[in-house]
């Protein structure tokens, strides 16, 4: 038989765990099991090192050249260098290795001083000083020498070294409280709980004692998750087995807080602790100006090649004729004559490419490089994206795509917590039919306050009495809430009315919202202490109930569940969670009369909650806690096996109620959405909330209008029809009207369009993406897409967390691969964050691990507007000149060089001098298009906001589409013909100088670079709209720079030259009045064809942003875009712009026109003011109480 099978059978069957290779064993305090007890197999584990660092003193300057020379430009410099190293070139190694050597150079330092940053901290962490017990006593020792097994004691504010079991405290209760803000940026206190076995271990010498083993998972990234468990052995009895979950795991970098001191075993150290597993970097993301840079790149090399190619083959047919070929003052050695033809072509085929090299712009990526950096810091400076309720301000995450944030077509959004304020208020709960309003409606009681309010029936019966208040015991109990510590407060803590306030802690809102919700409806929860919850009721007793199991809540089930038990002996289950999955698995209850309560509160926009319970027989608990118990000592498949246990346990209960909370709108969200939506770009939410709820909230943040008519494509519409004719009739629906979709240019919607938003929920975009043996389901996917594409807006509700990142993906490779951004708050949007091209999360109260994966971090939804439609604006403006020009200015450089091989008998003769050449994108050019790329405004930043529809302008990549980049490529190419000609015909067979020289080739080609230098920095200086000192001191002291430069270069003998041809050649030209008016004629002649076009396009062909630049001059605010810089703006910047406010109000007026010619279908009411107030705005309705949702 074979062996493999004999040892997988005894794995299964006698160890009771497949794959048992996937754990790992600790022997507690490095002490053997007992005899007999286990097989005593000490294992190798790594040290409690941490290393950030990329680099080693030793490795750093192989590994760096390596990495840099893995970038394709940089890679082709190399070979360029090499080859002028090897064969005999027309120019000196110097001219490409000098810029390669800075290139490489600049980047090197950069990423040697970040690596020693990263060194420092390292050495810092695993130096601090760590607590361990051994043989009973306390030791102290650096952090690094700690191991798997050792026993770490942790006080009070200090951070946890690695990973532990937590064993013990100084809390009666076995609990500790800690803060995970490094982890995950969560400030709220989180409980956690000793193993049971040993939180009574106070001392070191009891826990220097224990004897004990733990089995667990290998190392994995997930900070919430971990399945192991402990075997504790006595000197007589079998070992006692406990589950471990991550209620016991703490975690390195979390502070231990309002707890004396903990003990904890190490099982995670290092590299393989869950901080240092998260240390990982995100996949790269790459933005579209990067790959329309590399496009652009491949298109020079070929211009090269093209060059090189065209110059070698009219050589040899220049050198055909044999007087060409071997003049009388050159002729050829022997071994010259008998070379290989091919080989000699070839040479000078390399030569050539060596000679028009520096068409391909190798600093080009370092400056772009700088430029992304340094702009990046615009957005963390700016005060208007900054949150003084919270003190927290924007956070780049990358730099690599910022100029994207200025191309989003599609914006996927989370509802709660993005557009809400995930800041939750108690508005009602209803008991078998009854209402109860905190304050207003209370006992059945009606007060004066609650005139208005709905009520269904305000006498409950004595049966209903008991219900009722066994439903605020229910939400009293079933909650993981913990009551913050108050040490001033003896005995059981008072209910407000009393005069003490109890603080509850949750990372839940919606939790802490019920508890202060029913305690104003007179039952106070208190606290947990020693496995008992407190209640206090309204007759002022407190209620005691012993807490044996918690069935925790998760987003698949949607729902958590208590056991505890009464005083009286009676063992109840409290259940809780959304109606979807708590009407299914309920048998008895006024179902009816309560789903409508909820289905009415989902309408206003109020999240919902249902509750319900079933009370246990001793036999039943019992049998619970065996299958609970199995299912948590699980070391494989443990979520699996505990979510079929709960699924057993959770049926057959008795409906309660429901409660409504009220989850406000936050500020200037629904403006926001208007913004975006006027700038063309496409709002989707992606929610997991309830329809009807979700609705609510899109009618009340705009992005669903009075003239939307809604399209739904959910289960319940599926079960009536199937998903193919659904999907045809929605199609048929919105194509009919396809052929007069026209778009305003300022309203964003014309006034005789119809406007459609369609809602899908989960199971449904379940069905479509579910791939199908006859293959149908992508005929099904292009369907659905069709139909979103028709639509201004799209909810999906009852969404997964994978289901998102599925909607994202799915727009972001269609067949238009339009660019996605993807904005959430919690650790649930984390999918769809990475799946985007832009990931923004929002710095909210569930956590910071959307801001964590995200590229930027907003502390609020509304400063989306700013940082797209001005910073993304902004961004890709100057990226796309910064990369136009690059490629232009190389054109102007090189181009002459390639006219200049016709005269001079194709003999590789270079034009400029070796320094010229080195220094042309180096030190010439290179810092007035740093400066443009990160100063300029071609539109003030009020107007950007004012009128969103200018970002329409720049999407879709128009700035450097192939027209845009020809015609730059073009103008480089008129512009090189106007300086090589006019220089050449200008002096052709004319004396220049008072003694009557004429120039020589050196002139000529100084000539030539000078006029260039001059355009291309001038013409820079035309595109500048924004205007500061730096960028006058930058622009004329780098043409500056040139002169006294080339003045110094040629008027001083240098002795480390070996010769000086350029000595004394450009004071020369100077001196000739000719070459002064070639300069001044030249260049104006270079410059006057794209002067010309753009006045010409501006009168006739306008575009938005022409038409506002028309309008009103450039206005210079005194709230810069940088605040660092404004102080570098002169008060004589400031102006005003009355057109510009002319044209905000004449987009007012289009927007009210295309309204008032729409018959409306009412909407409900919004979320952000009182539900029977009717807001003064002519562009708001009066909110009703019903809103038509079918199509």
């Amino acid at each position: 038989m074979d062996c493999s099978l004999v040892r997988t059978l005894v794995h299964r069957y006698c160890a009771g765990e497949e794959n048992w290779v996937d754990s790992r064993t600790i022997y507690v305090g490095h002490r053997e099991p007992p005899p007999g007890a286990e097989a005593y197999i000490p294992q190798r584990y790594p040290d409690n090192r941490i290393v950030s660092s990329k680099y080693t003193f030793w490795n750093f300057i192989p590994k760096n050249l390596f990495e840099q020379f893995r970038r394709v430009a940089n890679f082709y410099f190399l070979i360029i260098f090499l080859v002028q190293l090897i064969i005999d070139t027309p120019t000196s190694p110097v001219t490409s290795g000098l810029p390669l050597f800075f290139v490489i150079t600049v980047t090197a330092i950069k990423q040697g001083y970040e690596d020693w940053l990263r060194h420092k901290a390292d050495n810092a962490m695993n130096q601090c000083p760590v607590h361990f017990i051994q043989h009973g006593k306390l030791v102290r020792k650096q952090s690094r020498k700690l191991r798997v097994g050792d026993i770490v004691m942790v006080k009070e504010d200090e951070t946890f070294p690695c990973d532990l079991i937590f064993l013990s405290s100084n809390r009666g209760d076995g609990t500790c409280h800690v803060t995970t803000a490094s982890l995950d940026g969560e400030s709220s206190h989180k409980t956690h709980y000793a193993v049971q076995d040993t939180k009574g271990f106070h001392t070191e010498e009891d826990i220097g004692g224990l004897h004990a083993t733990i089995e667990c998972e290998q190392p994995q990234p997930d900070l919430y998750k971990f399945v192991g468990r402990i075997n504790v052995y006595s000197d007589l009895n079998d070992p006692v087995v406990r589950p471990l979950g991550s209620e016991n795991l703490l975690l390195r970098g979390a502070t231990l807080k309002n707890t004396e001191k903990i003990f904890g075993v190490a099982i995670y150290t290092g590299m393989e602790t869950k901080m240092a597993l998260n240390y990982q970097s995100k996949s790269q993301k790459r933005s579209a100006v990067e790959k329309s840079m590399n496009a652009f790149l491949i298109v020079y090399l070929c211009i090269l090649i093209s060059k090189a190619l065209i110059n070698t083959v009219l050589k040899y047919v220049w050198q055909s004729e044999p007087f060409r070929d071997e003049p009388w003052y050159n002729q050829k050695t022997e071994s010259e004559r008998q070379r290989n033809l091919f080989l000699r072509a070839f040479t000078d085929f390399l030569a050539f490419m060596v000679l028009f090299n520096y068409i391909i712009p190798v600093s080009m990526y370092v400056t772009v490089e700088m430029q992304k950096f340094l702009g990046s810091y615009f957005i963390t400076w700016d005060e208007d994206m900054f949150d003084e309720e919270t003190g927290e301000g924007p956070l780049v995450n990358t730099s690599d795509l910022n100029e994207e944030l200025g191309q989003v077509e599609y914006i996927f959004t989370d509802k709660t917590g993005t557009l809400t304020e995930n800041n939750m208020e108690f508005k009602e709960c209803c008991i078998e039919g009854h209402v109860y309003v905190p304050h207003v409606i209370c006992n059945g009681q009606v007060l004066p306050e609650s005139s208005g309010i709905d009520m269904i029936d305000s006498s409950p019966s004595v049966n209903g009495r008991e219900r009722e208040e066994l439903f605020f015991r229910a939400l009293c109990l079933c909650h993981t809430v913990q009551v913050k510590d108050d040490d001033s407060v003896d005995g059981p803590r008072k209910s407000p009315d009393g005069g003490k306030s109890c603080v509850y802690i949750s990372s839940s809102p919606d939790e802490v919202a019920l508890v202060e919700g029913v305690q104003r409806l007179g039952f106070t929860y208190l606290r947990l202490k020693d496995n008992y919850m407190e209640v206090l009721n309204r007759e002022n007793h407190v209620e005691r109930f012993e807490l044996l199991e918690i069935l925790s809540f998760d987003s698949v089930r949607r729902r958590m569940s208590v056991i505890v038990k009464s005083a009286t002996g009676e063992i109840y289950l409290f259940c809780k969670g959304a109606d979807s999955s708590i009407f299914p698995r309920v048998i008895e209850g006024k179902v009816d009369q309560i789903r409508a309560r909820v289905e009415r509160n989902a309408v206003e926009g109020l999240r919902t909650l249902c509750v319900a319970y079933k009370r246990l027989i001793q036999e039943e608990y019992e049998g619970i806690c065996k299958l609970l118990q199995a299912a948590k000592v699980a070391l494989q498949d443990r979520e699996k096996k505990l979510a079929e246990a709960y699924e057993q346990i959770e049926k057959d209960l008795i409906l309660l109620g429901a409660t409504a909370v009220e989850d406000r709108l936050q500020e200037k969200a629904a403006d926001t959405i208007e913004a975006l939506q006027k700038a063309g770009i496409k709002v989707w939410v992606l929610t997991g909330d309830k329809m009807e709820t979700a609705a609510a909230t899109c009618y009340a943040c705009k992005l669903f209008r009075r003239n939307t008519q809604l399209l739904e494509l959910t289960t319940k519409r599926i079960e009536e029809q199937s998903l193919h004719d659904v999907l045809f009739e929605l199609s048929k629906t919105v194509l009919r009207h396809s052929g007069s979709l026209t778009r305003d240019n300022l309203s964003g919607l014309s006034a005789d369009m119809q406007d459609y938003g369609l809602i899908i929920d989960g199971a449904a975009l379940s069905l479509i993406m579910k791939p199908r043996e006859d293959r149908s389901s992508s005929n099904y996917r292009e369907l659905f897409l069709e139909i979103c594409r028709s639509c201004s807006a799209v909810l999906c509700c009852r969404m997964a967390p994978l289901q998102k990142a599925q909607i994202v993906k799915l727009i972001k490779f269609s067949k238009e691969h339009p660019i996605t951004l993807a904005v959430g708050d919690g650790a649930n949007d984390v999918s769809m964050i990475l799946e985007a091209h832009v990931g923004i999360g929002v710095i909210g109260k569930e956590g910071r691990q959307a801001a964590r994966n995200s590229d930027y971090a907003i502390p609020k939804f509304k400063h989306l507007k700013k940082m797209l439609l001005v910073h993304g604006h902004f961004y890709y403006i100057r990226i796309s000149e910064l990369v136009q020009y690059f490629f232009y200015k190389n054109v102007c450089f090189i181009f002459p060089q390639f006219l200049y091989q016709f005269f001079c008998g194709f003999s590789q003769q270079t034009l400029y001098d070796t320094a010229y050449l080195t220094l042309y994108n180096i030190s010439f050019t290179s810092l007035p298009i740093l400066l443009y790329s990160l100063m300029e405004q071609h539109i003030g930043i009020d107007v950007l906001k004012r009128d969103p529809t200018l970002y329409r302008d720049v999407a879709k990549n128009a700035l450097l589409r192939w027209r845009v980049f020809i015609y730059w490529t073009l103008l480089g190419l008129f512009d090189a013909l106007v300086f090589f000609f006019g220089a050449y015909f200008m002096f052709e067979n004319t004396t220049v100088t008072s003694n009557g020289q004429i120039f020589g080739n050196w002139t000529f080609g100084t000539l030539v670079f000078t006029v260039m230098v001059f355009t291309v920095t001038l013409k820079l200086a035309l595109d500048t709209h924004y205007w500061t000192w730096i960028n006058h001191f930058v622009i004329w002291g780098s043409l500056l720079f040139y002169v006294v430069f080339s003045l110094l270069w040629g008027g001083v003998i240098w002795p480390f030259l070996n010769y000086q041809r350029m000595y004394y050649v450009f004071i020369q030209m100077l001196s000739s009045g000719p070459a002064w008016l070639a300069i001044v004629l030249l260049v104006t002649i270079s410059l006057l064809p794209d002067v010309l076009k753009k006045v010409l396009c501006r009168q006739l062909w306008p575009t938005a942003t022409e038409r506002v630049q028309n309008g009103c001059a450039q206005p210079r605010d005194r709230d810069s875009e940088f605040t660092p810089l404004a102080s570098l703006q002169s008060p004589g910047y400031q102006s005003t712009c009355p057109s510009a406010a002319w044209y905000s109000s004449c987009s007012q007026q289009v927007t009210l026109a295309a309204w008032k010619g729409k018959v409306s279908v009412e909407p409900p009411p919004t979320l952000s003011g009182s539900r029977h107030h009717c807001s003064s705005s002519p562009s708001l309705s009066c909110p009703g109480t019903r809103v038509q949702m079918l199509v």
